[in-house]
This record gives C-alpha cells, sequence and structure tokens, in this order.
C-alpha cells in the first residue's frame, strides 16, 4: 500500500506484485519468468560429439602473414573457450546449486532475475564454438574466419539477449548486494565459492565478462585484419564482421551507460532536499551528461591544505550537483560485489552560472563577494582571494615585479665610476639569474597545479545586503584527461542549454521570454522580496523556468526516425554552436563553392582554451559572383570563428585543399649540399580560369607563392594532393598531376596528363596509394606512382554523374547529380555493398518536396554528413573502426537548415598535445605540483632560433601560436642557471624552463601577437590525444524547421546572405 500510494505507474505494480504474493491463486510470476526464458531453444551440447575447437601442427612453407594469421586464430580459440568455461561456471558452480539447495538459501524469485538471460548466451556461445571448430579443421584449405562472425552475431535474438542482460546488470548486482547484507547464508556461499575456485575470481567477476567480450571479439579481429593482406579472400568479411561487432557493442555500450546513469540519478533523487529538483530527477527532465568522484581541497591563506574530501560530482544538462560520498556496507561484501554508495547533496547551481576559473583568471570572474567552500571570507584589497595555486600565480607575479626592479639596479650598477667588492655587474647578474630561476620553478608549480585541478565559481545565497555571492570550489581529477572532459561537457552543455545571461533575470526580461501564464507565474514564485535574481531563486523552480525560457537551436536540434519524429535529446548529437555570416557585405549574386581546415597544431595550450574552443587552425571559405572571387579566412582559435584576412581573387575559385609541409628527405648524405626549407604548408585554389593559385599558410600572412596554369586554361574544378603529387581535376574530363621540385614548389614542367573521360572530373579523393576522380557515371583509380588506371561504372544512367565521395573505413560513399540515393562501394573489390534514399529522412518535415538532391557529402566520427538542395542536413549512423561503413541506424535530422542548398560540409579536428596530458604528482599541496616531468625540451629562445633557421635536427618546423608573452626568454643573461646550480638539489635542477606555457598565458586578441612553437617529436607518433572535433557547413541563409509544418526562414534579406552554420562535437579520449 505505501507503494500505491506513491501514485505513479511503478507504485501501481509494486502494490500488484503485494497483492500476487498473498494470494495463493494469483502466484504465478514464476511461470510467467519460464516462459519468458524459454524464447531461446535449449540444446544440450555434448563435447564428446562437439569436441573444442583444435588448431593442427602448423604446416612449411607459410608466408609471415600465414603465421600471424594462425596465431590470431589460436587467441581466438583460446579466448572463446576461457569465456565458455566462465559462462558455465556460473550456471553450474551458482545457479545450479542455489536452486538445489535444501533449505533454500534464496528464493526462486530472486535467483532468476539474478541469473537472466545467461543461460540462453551460454547457448549462443556453444553453438559459435560448434562452427568454429569445423571452421578451424579446415582453415589451413581455406583461410577465412570473418563470415562466421557475421552469420553468428549479426542476428537479432543474439542482440536482444545480450541487451537484456545489459539492461538486468546493474538489477542483478543490487540484488546480489541486498541478499548478502540481508542473508548470512547467501554471503557464506558466495566466499566459500570464491575460496574453492583456482582463480579466486568473484562471482562479479564472472558476471562481467559478457559486457567485455565484444570489445574483446573486436581487438582480436582488428589483429586478423592488419595481417591480411588486399586481395585476400577472408578481407571484406573481416571488415564486414567488423562492422557487426561496433554495432554490436555500441548498442550495448550506450544501453549499460544509460543503465547506470539512471541507476545513479535515483541514488541521488533520493538525497536532495529541494522536491522539485528531485521530482525532474526522478521523472527523467535532466539528462545526466557526466559524473565522477572528484576530491574536493580547502585551502587555508598561506595555500596549505586545510582539509580534502571526495565528492561525487554529477553534471545534468542544466544543473551542477554536488554530492557527499556515504558508503555502508561491511567490507567483505565490497570484495565480492560493488557497493554503490549513498549520497548526500552538499550544493547544486544551475549550470549558467557556474564558472570554471583558471589559474591567474580571477579578476574577470570575481565580481561578487568570494568564498571558499568549506572557508572563511578572503577578500583581498583587490577584491581578489588567493587560494592554492592563485597564491602561486600572485607569488609569480611578485617575482616578475622583483626581477623587473633588480634589472633597472643593475643598469644603475653598471654605470658606477668606481669598483666596490660587492656591488659590481657580476653580483648584480647573479640577482637576475637566481631570481629567473625562481621564476621558473613557480612556473612549473603553476602548470603542474593546473594540469588536474578544476576550479569552479559557484553561486551561493546573497548576504543580508542582497548583494550576490558566490564561492570557490577547488577540485582535484583523477587525471589531466578528466579534467579536460570535464571543462568540454561543461562548455558544451551551456551550449547546448542557449539559456539567458544572468544580467537578463529581470521580471520584465522573464516575462517577455516566457509569454504565458505558467512562465509568469513560475517567475512571481521564484523571485523573492523586490524581484531581483539577486534576492534568490529556488534551484528547481529556476531550473523549470531556465526550460521555458530557452532558446531553441539546440533546446530542439534533431529530429530522430526512431523515435516517430521525437526530437532527440540536446547532449546526444551535434551541438549547434554558431550561425554567422560568411561576408561581411551582402552580395545576392555571390555563392560559395568550397572550404578547408588549415590546422595548427598547438605544442602547449591551457585547459580551458584547449578544451572549449573549436578545433585549432584557419577555416578558409572560397565564393565568387562571376569574374571575380574572394577567400575569407576564419581563425578558430577560439569559441566562436572569427574572421582574420579576405583575399581578392580575379576568378571564381573552384575547389581547396591544404597541402601539408612535405616531410625532409632522409637521402640526402652528410656532407651533401642541405636544399632550401621550402614553402611550407600552403594552400592550393583552383580558378574557373584554369590557374591554381597556391597560398602560403596563414601563420605566414597568406602570401601568393606560386601559379599553376593548366592547358587550354580549362577550369578547375577538384584538387586533391598524394604524397609528393598534386592531381587537379579539369571540366575537359583530365586529370593534371604536378610533381614537387627539389625546392619544396611545385613543378610545372614535369606536369603530366591523364585522360579520364569527356565528362568533368567533379571530385576527387584519396585512397592509401590511388586517387579515385570522378567523370560522368563512372570512376577511375589513378595510381599515385604509375598512373595506371582503372575505370569501373558506378551509376546505371549515363546521363547522371559522381558529385561526392566520402571515405572511411574500408568503403566509399557517393553522391550523384541526380536522385537522392547514395551508394556505398568497396575500396578494394569495388562491390557495391549498399544504397540508400535520403529522402526518407526528410518524411519526418512536411519540405514539400517529393525528391531530394544531394548537394555535399561527409564522414566525420561515426556519422555520414548529408547536406540536400533544400537546405536540410542529415546524419546518419556509421561504424568508427576499420570495418566498411554501412548506415547502421535511421539518422536524424537537423531541425536548423539554410535557406538554399548546403554548398558544402568540412571537418575541422585537431589534437591535443600528449605534454598537455602529463601529470607530475598526485599531491595536492603547492610544493608537491612539480618534479616529474619530462624536460629534454629545449628552451624557448633556442626554439625561436631552430624554427627562423630551418634547423632543428631533423625535426619539423614549428608552427605559430597566438599567445601574449609573460615569461622570462626574453630577459639578459643566460636562460637556464646561475653559477653553482651544478652542486643544487637535483629536484630543482631539472625544472628547465620549457616552450610558453599556455597554462600561464593568455590568447591574445591582437593578431599581430605572434610566437613561433617548438613541434614535438613524439606527437607524430601518438595515437592517445584527445581530439576536438566540430563540423561547419555553407549555404544561403539560415532557419528554423518545424516538425510537420512548413519553415520559414528566419534571417533578413529573405535569405540571401552566405551563412556558417558551426557545429561542434564532445571531445574524443
Amino acid at each position: 500500500m505505501k507503494a500505491a500510494r506513491s501514485g505513479t505507474k511503478d507504485g501501481l505494480e509494486k502494490t500488484k506484485m503485494a497483492v500476487m504474493r498473498k494470494v495463493s491463486f494469483l502466484q504465478r510470476k514464476d511461470q510467467s519468468e519460464e516462459e519468458d526464458d524459454a524464447g531461446y531453444l535449449d540444446v544440450a551440447v555434448s563435447e564428446l560429439k562437439h569436441p573444442p575447437p583444435q588448431l593442427s601442427p602448423m604446416p612449411e612453407g607459410l608466408s609471415s602473414h600465414q603465421v600471424v594469421r594462425r596465431h590470431i586464430l589460436g587467441s581466438i580459440i583460446q579466448s572463446e573457450r576461457s569465456y565458455l568455461e566462465s559462462l558455465r561456471r556460473i550456471l553450474q558452480e551458482y545457479q545450479r546449486p542455489l536452486m538445489e539447495a535444501e533449505p533454500r538459501i534464496l528464493s526462486t524469485r530472486k535467483i532468476r532475475p539474478i541469473f537472466y538471460r545467461m543461460r540462453e548466451i551460454t547457448q549462443c556461445h556453444a553453438m559459435f564454438q560448434i562452427a568454429l571448430a569445423s571452421r578451424v579443421a579446415e582453415w589451413d584449405s581455406n583461410q577465412k574466419i570473418g563470415d562466421l562472425f557475421v552469420a553468428s552475431f549479426s542476428k537479432s535474438m543474439v542482440l536482444d539477449v545480450y541487451s537484456d542482460y545489459v539492461n538486468n546488470f546493474t538489477g542483478a548486482m543490487a540484488l546480489i548486494k541486498k541478499a548478502c547484507m540481508s542473508k548470512p547464508a547467501f554471503l557464506d556461499f558466495l566466499k566459500k565459492k570464491q575460496a574453492s575456485s583456482v582463480d579466486r575470481i568473484t562471482l562479479y567477476g564472472l558476471m562481467v565478462k559478457p559486457i567485455q567480450r565484444f570489445p574483446q571479439f573486436i581487438l582480436l579481429l582488428q589483429d586478423m585484419l592488419k595481417n591480411t593482406p588486399k586481395g585476400h579472400v577472408d578481407r571484406l568479411p573481416l571488415q564486414l564482421a567488423l562492422t557487426e561487432l561496433e554495432m554490436l557493442a555500441e548498442k550495448l555500450n550506450e544501453q549499460k551507460r544509460v543503465a547506470d546513469q539512471i541507476a545513479e540519478t535515483q541514488q541521488l533523487a533520493r538525497s536532495v532536499g529541494d522536491r522539485l529538483l528531485s521530482k525532474q530527477l526522478n521523472s527523467d527532465q535532466g539528462a545526466l551528461v557526466l559524473c565522477e568522484t572528484l576530491v574536493e581541497t580547502v585551502y587555508g591563506e598561506r595555500g596549505q591544505v586545510l582539509k580534502s574530501k571526495e565528492r561525487k560530482v554529477f553534471l545534468f544538462d542544466d544543473v551542477l550537483v554536488c554530492a557527499n560520498i556515504n558508503v555502508k556496507g561491511p567490507p567483505d561484501i565490497s570484495s565480492l560485489v560493488p557497493v554503490g554508495p549513498k549520497y548526500t547533496m552538499k550544493w547544486s547551481a544551475p549550470l549558467q552560472q557556474v564558472q570554471v576559473v583558471e589559474v591567474g583568471q580571477e579578476g574577470s570572474h570575481c565580481k561578487d563577494t568570494l568564498f571558499q567552500q568549506g572557508g572563511a571570507k578572503r577578500a583581498g584589497t583587490s577584491g581578489r582571494a588567493f587560494l592554492g595555486p592563485p597564491r602561486l600565480y600572485q607569488e609569480l607575479q611578485e617575482l616578475q615585479h622583483d626581477l623587473s626592479v633588480v634589472e633597472e639596479v643593475t643598469l644603475l650598477v653598471g654605470t658606477l665610476q668606481g669598483m666596490y667588492q660587492n656591488l659590481n655587474t657580476t653580483v648584480a647578474q647573479d640577482w637576475c639569474l637566481a631570481l629567473q630561476r625562481l621564476i621558473r620553478i613557480k612556473e612549473e608549480q603553476l602548470q603542474s597545479a593546473n594540469k588536474c585541478r578544476l576550479r569552479l565559481q559557484v553561486p551561493g545565497r546573497p548576504d543580508k545586503s542582497g548583494r550576490p555571492v558566490s564561492f570557490m570550489v577547488v577540485l582535484n581529477t583523477p587525471s589531466p584527461l578528466s579534467k579536460i572532459s570535464w571543462v568540454n561537457r561543461l562548455h558544451l552543455a551551456k551550449i547546448a542549454q542557449r539559456r539567458p545571461s544572468r544580467a537578463e533575470f529581470r521580471p520584465q526580461t522573464l516575462m517577455a521570454l516566457t509569454r504565458g501564464t505558467r512562465g509568469c507565474q513560475i517567475m512571481r514564485d521564484c523571485c523573492r522580496g523586490a524581484g531581483d535574481r539577486s534576492r534568490g531563486m529556488d534551484v528547481g523552480k529556476e531550473r523549470e523556468l531556465l526550460r521555458l525560457c530557452g532558446r531553441e537551436e539546440n533546446s530542439a536540434g534533431w529530429l530522430c526516425g526512431q523515435d516517430e519524429g521525437k526530437a532527440v535529446a540536446p547532449f546526444s548529437c551535434p551541438l549547434l554552436a554558431c550561425h554567422m555570416p560568411v561576408y561581411a557585405t551582402k552580395s545576392p549574386e555571390r555563392k560559395l563553392e568550397a572550404a578547408l581546415h588549415n590546422p595548427v597544431h598547438c605544442a602547449l595550450l591551457g585547459f580551458s582554451a584547449a578544451s572549449t574552443s573549436l578545433p585549432q587552425g584557419y577555416f578558409w571559405v572560397a565564393g565568387g559572383d562571376g569574374p571575380h572571387g574572394q577567400i575569407e579566412i576564419f581563425s578558430l582559435n577560439r569559441p566562436v570563428p572569427r574572421p582574420v584576412k579576405s583575399l581578392q581573387v580575379d576568378a571564381t575559385p573552384r575547389c581547396l585543399d591544404y597541402v601539408p609541409e612535405a616531410p625532409p628527405t632522409e637521402e640526402a648524405e652528410p656532407g651533401a649540399h642541405k636544399a632550401p626549407a621550402g614553402i611550407g604548408a600552403n594552400i592550393c585554389v583552383g580558378l574557373d580560369d584554369g590557374r591554381v593559385l597556391v597560398f602560403g599558410s596563414v601563420d605566414a600572412a597568406a602570401q601568393s607563392l606560386q601559379t599553376l596554369c593548366s592547358p587550354e586554361r580549362c577550369a578547375v574544378l577538384s584538387l586533391k594532393h598524394a604524397g609528393r603529387f598534386l592531381f587537379a581535376g579539369l571540366r575537359n574530363g583530365c586529370l593534371m598531376v604536378y610533381g614537387r621540385s627539389s625546392d619544396g614548389c611545385w613543378d610545372p614542367a614535369s606536369s603530366r596528363t591523364v585522360k579520364l573521360g569527356s565528362e568533368p572530373v567533379r571530385t576527387l579523393l584519396v585512397l592509401d596509394d590511388s586517387v579515385w576522380a570522378s567523370s560522368g557515371n563512372a570512376v577511375t583509380a589513378v595510381d599515385v606512382c604509375s598512373l595506371s588506371t582503372q575505370t569501373f561504372e558506378v551509376h546505371p544512367d549515363p546521363m547522371t554523374s559522381v558529385a561526392h565521395m566520402a571515405c572511411a573505413g574500408g568503403g566509399v560513399w557517393m553522391a550523384f547529380s541526380e536522385g537522392s540515393s547514395i551508394r556505398l562501394f568497396h575500396t578494394e573489390t569495388l562491390e557495391l555493398l549498399q544504397e540508400f534514399n535520403i529522402s526518407t529522412r526528410s518524411t519526418l518535415l512536411n519540405t514539400g518536396q517529393k525528391s531530394m538532391r544531394v548537394t555535399s557529402l561527409l564522414i566525420c566520427q561515426g556519422l555520414l554528413w548529408v547536406g540536400t538542395a533544400q537546405g536540410l542536413i542529415i546524419t546518419l549512423p556509421v561504424p568508427k573502426l576499420e570495418g566498411i561503413p554501412k548506415i547502421t541506424g535511421k539518422g536524424m535530422v537537423s531541425l536548423n537548415a539554410h535557406c538554399g542548398p548546403v554548398d558544402f560540409l568540412v571537418a575541422t579536428s585537431s589534437g591535443l598535445s600528449p605534454e598537455l596530458l602529463k601529470r607530475d604528482s598526485v599531491g595536492d599541496g603547492p610544493d608537491s605540483a612539480f618534479g616529474g616531468e619530462d624536460r629534454s625540451d629545449t628552451s624557448s629562445q633556442e626554439s625561436l632560433q631552430q624554427s627562423y633557421q630551418g634547423e632543428g635536427r631533423g625535426k619539423g618546423r614549428g608552427v605559430l601560436l597566438q599567445y601574449k608573452l609573460r615569461s622570462t626568454s626574453g630577459l639578459p643573461g643566460r636562460p637556464l642557471t646561475a653559477l653553482g646550480d651544478e652542486a643544487s638539489d637535483s629536484s630543482l635542477e631539472s625544472l628547465e624552463h620549457s616552450v610558453e606555457d599556455g597554462s600561464i598565458y593568455e590568447l591574445s586578441d591582437d593578431p599581430e601577437m605572434w610566437v613561433r612553437g617548438r613541434p614535438c617529436e613524439r606527437d607524430g607518433g601518438r595515437r592517445d590525444r584527445v581530439i576536438s572535433a566540430a563540423v561547419v557547413s555553407g549555404g544561403k541563409g539560415f532557419r528554423r524547421l518545424k516538425e510537420g509544418a512548413a519553415a520559414a526562414a528566419r534571417t533578413s534579406g529573405e535569405g540571401l546572405e552566405n551563412i556558417l552554420m558551426v557545429w561542434q562535437l564532445p571531445l574524443t579520449v
């Protein structure tokens, strides 16, 4: 009856079950469970009739690839055998004894949910082992295994069984925990089973293996694919198997993530005192974005650590919650099954009012009275509080001030006429060098302290006078990667909200935004006293008010087909960061033609800038209005693109291509004459008059470096570089190939022409060792070195031409000049693998168009982006690994669209340097925040000299970073240590001054201030970098679409203005 009083559907179900337990003739739950489990055919598998797979002895004369593939097959056999034994152990050593125990240890009603679907999973893998044994027996004659994985794990029943198990896993662990605490016999049973096993693995360790199984399969098949040469009969089946397993693993991981988040949210909701906030958490109105256990640290006035304690921090899509962790339960239970903690809410705050404050940035955020959580009020004469690492920043400023004073003293000492023993230039220079060394040590302390320290300014209750008060919370993250994730998610969650700023919290503003009785009533209830926001507002009511007055761009940004046209959760899809005009002046005749990303790899960058800004580099946009063309260049080194330069050309640009700097040749002898550095990274622009203009990168002032001319002045429609060659597709169906000369420039004298057909070469695509070029309804694969060609037809209609191509993994998607279908072809066998009609996605919206035409195509981070002539942007899910990029879902349609055709879709991405992710110390005190980082880098002065002279002992040239200088690199004297440092402490000896530390220096607003940084040798080979990505679309106008109704343009000028839309994606870690 207690459950029934809650008034929910779940409470009604609990009431029914309670009545059934009391009434004997209604006890039918066990029978229904048996019928539910009987959906999978239980077949006894005898090991005598079907022995486990066993590889025969290795024959002689095998190639290296065959030997490696055979070893990987042995790993698959052993892994599957061990996994199947674990599944059978669960059934035979745990489920069966519990079911047969007399007297009963647990009731059957509790045993069945714990081992739900375990029998079906075991049966599935027993059948797979039989098929694997037959394939292993004939391995020497038929080395093919990919199709076996496709046949075994692409069935819907496999996904259903594993999905049921994953969804039930959290509840099963909760049942085991509760039974251990209430049933001592069950706890003794688990202890005895663990002690009697050979490997001492717990029941939890066995039951978690099904969740980990498919990622293990993927790793094994990835190794098998790497060692399968092209043309092998097993290559395409392995790629298809990777696609199926990745899709299955992604769905299971998502279900596990959702189940864990629901459990965490429900656990938190029980501890929330705010009724409205608790109700919203229980009703799933707020999506949980991120939650993690962090360590809160409180500092004293001198920077010493007063106390530290673990907190559980929850980031929802509109509120940040911090809770105390109360772990209850005997330690012997926690060793058998994870014991979930209980939470007590400490504080919560609306997300838009939470600010991330980095070291040295307190001045711009601390306008209100500032407290530290758990500490007393601290306000200096400047209105800033220095707590922990901020005190280090104050000490650094004091040292820099003292250094400038000592420099002036040194100059005055040099003017002395007499000779004095303790007052001369040598002593004064020693003072300068000693201060430089102290500054370097302080910089290292600041940099290391900033890597794993998340500092949040959180609004608190106003004081008695009504003045707003905020407090600073210092949270230590487990790793620098964790801090970057938190800063990035906080930033994206704010973008997803698009809420009014703090200045907009006035009664008249909120009235205008809500425009309804419900919003007005909430506003009157929330604003107390005079109605000012500073007087305080209930968090739960403010949360509901923000939902009413939030803007539309991301609150309802996408429609998903599989949800029958329902809006998608804002954080589960790309977020529209901004939309902005391309050109300063409007021109109806000007049309966008092409765009590209000019990456600039920043060796060191501050955490906030690296986590919140768009991918580093520059974005080039080309367009024209007939005889003239214009190229706009935007800087992406900030959350919103900023125009930095405009280039005028005397013909319409048709295509762009970014060519990175050519790697240095290693064939040169030590005594030979060294070739010039060359032109470095450059951007090639294909014009309508047949020329190819070569510009330097933006960090080289984007100067025109070279001009190439095509024969007969035929228009250049497409450009791609591959290796040391530049390929240009012409309107007359020819392909021009330019090679590099010894100075790094393109050599027009060595150009070659490849005739592909009579139709224009509209698009080019670079694969591993070939370039695909489209001409009409055919595609020609051109070998990069020999220029040999292979042509195949991709569309049956000769009047239809290939307009766009996008590659991922082992497949290429193609879009055509007519029709709404896109086709997927295998890169090696050229086989048609899938055809998809995008017009079915647009039926979610009443566009009034019977057919769609594709105008742009892009693959980025597991999404196939499709731009249409109607201005719609559609995303379709595709795999991310080396498999075949088949469309694996129903996709989404963006509610943010252009008024005209989508002229281009361009992906921008950049990686954060591994140096940024290093952590020197896990200590909380400022004195333990340095001493372990790799200091092999040269000084910034040496880096500047090497980059300008073009000599780096085999290293590539540096890239230009936009920083304000606050370091000591420009001071007089030697840049490292003073005389006598050789005998100093070794922990301080290694603290050399490295390249400008981005955690200390701000991004400069002045584009003329530049510093050339030194590239890192280890960056190229590292794959564990953090990847920042964004997608930019260009087209006429901007409009918001509405489900089931025709959408109108929201921009002025009837949608004639060229607009960029920028979608920011979460960091890939």
